[in-house]
């Protein structure tokens, strides 16, 4: 098999040759542009899973999506250690760039880009005097909008003008922000107040967040009508159907075959997981002499594939574990592969739940486990548990 036709693509983020299994998802945010643009008002969109289960790519189509309606986007990407006032300023002055060049009134655009500026210098961060982001904006600052320091009040006041620019010209502005439970606490209330403003004025400025799954409990802390607030959808692995579509499509556009035995031993290797199937279906096609792709392939080339996803996919996290935060690891995968309780994990290393309180947390904020549900934590990552247990302890 032609290594260069090789149609899948493991990637972070990287969109995979065919989009299966997730129409669903495509035809809810559909739904949401069409009412955004009617002036019907609509909720932000939060969508959740493991890593692997392809939230960034559905994150990049729905950018793609708003794009073609000649929507205002902006991206970000959320750090635990940086508050959201830089990201937001340069991601909503990209949007305002796709929109000025059709606006009739280059004043309005002026408007709004002075209290861009504003808003993105008044950082309570940044040393005095001093501005962590300069903005590329000619105009003059703004003074008594958007520049209070409070980024609540700051960043609802930015959204509503934002969200005017986008009424004159009778789009929408849709801001994407990734790795959204990464975002500072305060940054969330006051993220989830903005959009609670906008939900109140029928702004068409919309917020399309991705996170892991605790990110729903990480808003609710924030706001208490945040549950209300977004619409939340849980992304998930791939039915059968949908993940011999992903594997088949893209091999029938390269006149290449798998045999049924093949696809069953594929998805049983994949467990239906996005990025896996994209994984064991490349190396299956490099090593593969000729079309049809048969079982007989799939059982020589898989243990390639999990040699790669345990250097690369867990590997790669694991390293980046102390020695005590890997025996919790270890501890966790010995009990199940399923979310446990966290009382449970101390008691498998014989300690007392509080003393293992630093390893937990610090895992959390390494984003290698997540907290379920109070008490309870699981990987953040599909078959980690099956990695560890093959790790030597």
């Amino acid at each position: 098999m032609d290594p260069v036709r090789n149609p899948y693509a493991p990637g972070a983020g990287q969109r995979p040759p065919e989009l299966a299994g997730r129409d669903r998802e495509l035809q809810q945010f559909e739904v949401v542009l069409e009412r955004v643009a009617r002036g019907r008002p609509e909720r932000s969109m939060v969508l959740t899973g493991l890593r692997g289960v392809g939230k960034t790519v559905l994150l990049n189509t729905f950018k793609s999506m708003a794009m073609q309606r000649l929507w205002g986007t902006g991206k970000i990407e959320a750090r635990p250690d940086q508050s959201i006032r830089r990201p937001v300023a340069a991601s909503l002055h990209m949007a305002i760039r796709e929109l000025a060049p059709r606006h009739r009134a280059p004043e309005r655009i002026e408007e709004f880009l002075g209290v861009l500026k504003a808003f993105a210098m008044r950082d309570p961060a940044a040393a005095k005097g001093t501005s962590h982001w300069s903005p590329g904006i000619d105009v003059p600052a703004s003074r008594g909008r958007a520049d209070s320091g409070d980024l609540e009040i700051d960043l609802t006041e930015l959204f509503v003008d934002a969200a005017g620019v986008a009424t004159d010209l009778g789009v929408g502005i849709a801001l994407f922000i990734d790795e959204m439970q990464d975002v500072q606490a305060p940054d969330i209330s006051a993220l989830c107040a903005a959009c609670h403003e906008l939900s109140q004025t029928g702004g068409p400025l919309i917020v399309v967040g991705a996170g892991l799954p605790h990110l729903p409990s990480v808003l609710s802390a924030s706001k208490s009508y945040s549950e209300r607030l977004f619409r939340y959808a849980r992304i998930d692995r791939l039915d059968r159907d949908a993940a011999d579509l992903a594997l088949i499509a893209p091999a029938e556009r390269e006149a290449v075959e798998f045999t049924p035995e093949a696809l069953d031993a594929l998805y049983e290797a994949a467990d239906g997981y996005p990025y896996f199937v994209q994984a064991y279906g490349k190396v299956a096609w490099d090593l593969a002499p000729n079309s049809p792709i048969t079982v007989d392939d799939i059982k020589v080339s898989a243990p390639e594939a999990e040699e790669e996803l345990a250097v690369g996919f867990f590997g790669s996290r694991y390293e980046r574990a102390t020695p005590a935060e890997r025996d919790y690891m270890h501890a966790m995968a010995q009990l199940r592969d399923d979310p446990v309780p966290t009382a449970d994990v101390a008691e498998s290393l014989g300690r007392k739940p509080s003393s293992l309180s630093p390893a937990r947390d610090s895992l959390i904020k390494k984003g290698l486990i997540y907290s379920a549900e109070r008490g309870v934590i699981g990987f953040t990552v599909p078959h980690f548990g099956r990695f560890l247990r093959a790790q030597p302890l």
